[in-house]
């Protein structure tokens, strides 16, 4: 099992520090997470929490992460990053092309995409996009960021994006992954079909094992069951050494954590509280694997 340090909310200048960290401990990835703006009032629930509240408020610190991803990579060398999710929704594919693939030359190709459609409406449209049939629209946007990032001159003339022929360079040596979020049907589908890998949001043990079931079933009835898969997951019953060796034997192949947290100290605790709450969890996790 590989462990991904989630940096979600901690104040930027403590990103490189816990970046460094995170390698010298042993960690894999840091998990980038996405917000583009907070909207004083919103018209729909946020999805991943009981009475759909957010989890943060309009003072709370993001970075965009295809920026915090180029920061952390200049300071480290064996550290992957990934976006745990990116809105893809809301986002032009050609600009977001020439973004990821400049990160992921700039960090020696230790980056992957993690997309999702994106859940509040204010965004798509205070963004210049069409909330109708966004998932629709995202499937192309899939298309148009993989056409691009492959090389060469390439064009695209579909239902949502359209335009001749372009070339971005340099393009990354190796193919940008890839991984689809989401709990619903339409997007355990998305990443069945289309994915590098499936990521999750917070979920009990029970709830991953049925999740990844199922992702097994789409990915066979799709011929992709024997090609490599990453699950990146978030469980919120299943933690000591044990408790990782449970999610990787039900199939999690990445655990997303934040070892502070685990400590009892909030998202704004100081950078050296977290940086030993992360060899902390290193010595006693990571090492017994």
């Amino acid at each position: 099992m590989k462990f991904t340090l989630s940096v979600a909310m901690s104040p930027l200048d403590q990103l490189t520090g816990l970046a460094r960290t995170a390698e010298e401990c042993g960690f894999d990835a840091i998990a980038l997470p996405d917000s583009l703006f907070y909207s004083e009032q919103v018209s729909a629930a946020y999805p991943y929490t009981p009475d759909g509240s957010r989890m943060w408020d309009a003072e709370t610190p993001w970075a965009d992460p295809l920026v915090a991803a180029a920061t952390m990579g200049a300071v480290t060398s064996r550290l992957r990053f990934y976006t745990s999710v990116l809105k893809l929704g809301p986002r032009n594919p050609v600009l977001l092309a020439r973004q990821v693939g400049s990160v992921a030359v700039l960090t020696g190709g230790r980056f992957g995409l993690g997309i999702g459609l994106g859940w509040a409406p204010e965004e798509f449209e205070w963004c210049g996009a069409p909330y109708a049939r966004r998932g629709a629209r995202v499937d192309e946007a899939i298309e148009v960021l993989r056409l691009i990032l492959g090389g060469g001159m390439v064009e695209h003339h579909g239902e949502f994006f359209d335009f001749d022929r372009l070339q971005m360079s340099p393009a990354p040596e190796d193919p940008v992954p890839i991984y689809i979020g989401g709990h619903t049907e339409p997007a355990l589908r998305r990443a069945a079909r289309v994915g590098d890998g499936w990521a999750s949001a917070m979920m009990t043990l029970e709830e991953l094992r049925t999740t990844i079931d199922r992702l097994t079933e789409l990915r066979a009835a799709h011929g992709r069951a024997d090609e490599p898969f990453e699950v990146q997951a978030v469980c919120v019953d299943r933690f000591g050494a044990s408790g990782y060796r449970e999610q990787a034997e039900i199939g999690v192949t990445d655990a997303i954590v934040v070892p502070w947290l685990f400590d009892g100290h909030g998202f704004d605790a100081d950078l050296r509280t977290k940086q030993d709450s992360i060899r902390k969890f290193a010595d006693e996790v990571i090492s017994k694997v």
